[in-house]
């Protein structure tokens, strides 16, 4: 099984991307980090059309209010691009150039079946359309994806497998190579205008701060899979994973920045105090 066991002294991190108010479901994250060992916080900006400092400020302050502390200088996603065009690089025989749009794609994948197109943690499945073209191809807009079947093929394995350190019964997941082609797909590594694409950043990212345990919500779990290839084919530590549960609202739904009234800086505005927090997601 990959991954490490979770032992005292661990290091942790929470990365959240400052494109809204961190609501409920993040101070829970951070705080089941905190909770696990040494503690780093990462700013995950790539995504420049949407990152606003305003809310980057917010981060620092709702997560300085709930007690929580981290080393300095805080990493920025933004400042390390040389890092992530250094790991394309490498994996350049593994990987090629796509211009379909999500149309494109999902055109491709209507015919002939019935019933919806299959999704994975990107989206729709990719169906491999322009696998055939090499870099020297690549049009200005296109994004780079993993050709998955070679890089199984590459590393010679037939499959992937973790423990999850969450305290529940389905702690043991896997994937043959032929499911990951099924569920996942040709994952994208780097995305138009950013440089990089969050899985190649994420596991670049996690090996540069000495991350030994990732904690996160279940929603994250499936793309573990895709963070453990990645990590084989860099050569680079795989850490253990921590899929925690996820904060829902009154209607079952799991919290999304758009949902601003559960965003932390409106209870600290209504006068509650951070163990209130703790006590509302179950802490």
């Amino acid at each position: 099984m990959a991954g490490r066991a979770v032992e005292p002294g661990a290091v942790t991190r929470f990365a959240p991307s400052p494109t809204g108010l961190l609501h409920l479901g993040h101070a829970f994250s951070a705080l089941t980090a905190a909770a696990h060992g040494r503690f780093h916080l990462r700013i995950e900006d790539i995504d420049r059309d949407r990152c606003r400092p305003e809310f980057e400020t917010a981060i620092f302050e709702d997560l300085a209010w709930l007690g929580l502390d981290w080393p300095q200088p805080v990493m920025r996603q933004s400042d390390r691009l040389p890092a992530y065009q250094q790991a394309l690089d490498r994996l350049s025989a593994l990987t090629y150039p796509c211009r379909c749009r999500r149309a494109d794609i999902r055109a491709a994948l209507s015919a002939p079946q019935e019933g919806a197109p299959p999704a994975g943690p990107d989206g729709l499945i990719y169906p491999g359309t322009c696998r055939h073209r090499r870099h020297d191809q690549a049009g200005p807009d296109d994004v780079i994806r993993l050709d998955t079947a070679r890089a199984f093929a590459t590393l010679g394995l037939d499959g992937l497998a973790f423990r999850d350190q969450a305290t529940e019964p389905d702690r043991d997941h896997g994937l043959t190579a032929r499911e990951f082609a099924a569920t996942i797909g040709d994952v994208i590594l780097s995305r138009r205008g950013m440089g990089t694409s969050y899985h190649l950043a994420v596991v670049v990212d996690d090996a540069a701060q000495g991350i030994t345990l990732v904690t996160r919500g279940r929603d994250l779990l499936q793309a573990t899979f895709i963070h453990i290839l990645l990590q084989r084919l860099l050569d680079l530590p795989t850490p253990g994973y921590l899929h925690h549960r996820l904060i829902r609202d009154d209607a079952g739904k799991r919290l999304a920045k758009r949902d601003d009234a559960r965003a932390l800086r409106h209870y600290r505005e209504a006068g509650a105090m951070p163990d209130d927090i703790r006590r509302m997601v179950g802490l």
